[in-house]
């Protein structure tokens, strides 16, 4: 006999069955096509007591108590939630994901890799939902990076007629896409303010997602090949060709000094080679814009970047290398970075 849910309507021919025409719960389960326990549970579960007209009482059901009952159980149904009254465990993320501003999913992977002692150990989609449903004290959805953030629509856009000056990236090694090969940037300036005055420098690893960043005076052409040009003399002509094969940018007025950034400040040889992303496609520069959305945490638009000192813009970029990442297994970018440059023989980065 298969299973058959109980609706009001059963209810009710139970109750006329049961009351009117004194059926027992035997009886009734051979009519209506139910297990014997299924009637006598279902007759429990209505029972109450009728006052008669001469003060007896009898046992009768009642398809609306049973009802009611019914639709009570099934609202309270469902297992308790792990975490149950661990208040320590959901303590500990909550610090993790508000001071340190880490995603949940990192915030359980540094758990595990410091050895945080916690009693409970959930997965990523139970701390989401513990987070919906309010369990925390101070943390919500809010406070979440990318929680709840849809795409923008894009107008469509015409695209430039005049290319870049320097070498489109149609024209940059395919390899390079594969993200297999150590060496290769991309490169992006982060402003906090319209007006002129300090910007930051941005590049990304595209293999370990490695973050460097430097402040600019302006946003110019010539700041940005001062920059690579200290970043050369610090490396040396040798170690900076092994770390920068390629560096891959936009348009912007900051890089249009294609030439500058490529030669090297010593005979004017190539050290590095420059690819220019298509007008308004940014995410030819995935890695780079990720990276500067997470940035953006710590260097806030319509702040000038002037008001933030060396100690506090060093600090986000020690935040973006030293975070734990799921595409590599929970290790960082600084730790992956450093294995790349121990493959090349380089004992120091700087």
């Amino acid at each position: 006999m298969g299973y058959k849910r109980m609706t009001y309507e059963v209810r009710k021919t139970i109750e006329r069955m049961y009351n009117v025409l004194h059926l027992n719960a035997v009886k009734i389960s051979e009519i209506l096509g139910y297990s014997n326990p299924a009637i006598y549970y279902e007759l429990k579960r209505g029972y109450y007591m009728h006052l008669n007209s001469d003060w007896t009482e009898t046992k009768k059901y009642s398809a609306d108590i049973a009802q009611r009952n019914a639709d009570f159980n099934k609202e309270a149904r469902g297992a308790q939630p792990k975490i149950g009254n661990d208040h320590q465990t959901l303590s500990v993320i909550e610090k993790l994901i508000l001071k340190q501003k880490l995603s949940p999913a990192v915030a359980l992977a540094t758990i595990k890799r410091e050895n945080i002692p916690v009693k409970t150990k959930i997965s990523v989609t139970t701390l989401y939902h513990y987070i919906d449903k309010g369990y925390f004290r101070h943390l919500t959805n809010k406070d979440l990076l990318f929680r709840g953030v849809r795409k923008r629509k894009y107008r469509k856009v015409e695209r430039v007629k005049n290319p870049p000056r320097g070498t489109c990236i149609d024209l940059r090694p395919p390899h390079v896409l594969q993200r297999e090969e150590f060496g290769h940037w991309e490169l992006d300036s982060v402003i906090g303010t319209q007006r002129q005055g300090d910007t930051l420098l941005v590049l990304t690893e595209r293999k370990t997602r490695f973050e460097l960043v430097f402040r600019s005076p302006d946003k110019s052409a010539a700041s940005t090949v001062a920059m690579l040009n200290r970043l050369e003399k610090r490396l040396g002509i040798t170690k900076f060709r092994k770390i920068f094969k390629t560096i891959t940018c936009d348009n912007g007025c900051e890089f249009a000094d294609w030439r500058g950034m490529e030669l090297s400040t010593r005979g004017n040889s190539v050290r590095t080679s420059v690819f220019y992303c298509h007008p308004y496609c940014s995410s030819e520069r995935g890695s780079n814009e990720n990276q500067n959305r997470i940035l953006r945490r710590f260097i806030k638009k319509g702040v000038p970047i002037a008001q933030y000192s060396d100690n506090e813009i060093a600090r986000a970029c020690d935040y973006l290398n030293d975070m734990p990442r799921k595409i590599f297994d929970w290790a960082t970018a600084r730790e992956r970075f450093h294995a790349e440059l121990s493959t090349l023989g380089i004992k120091k980065f700087a």
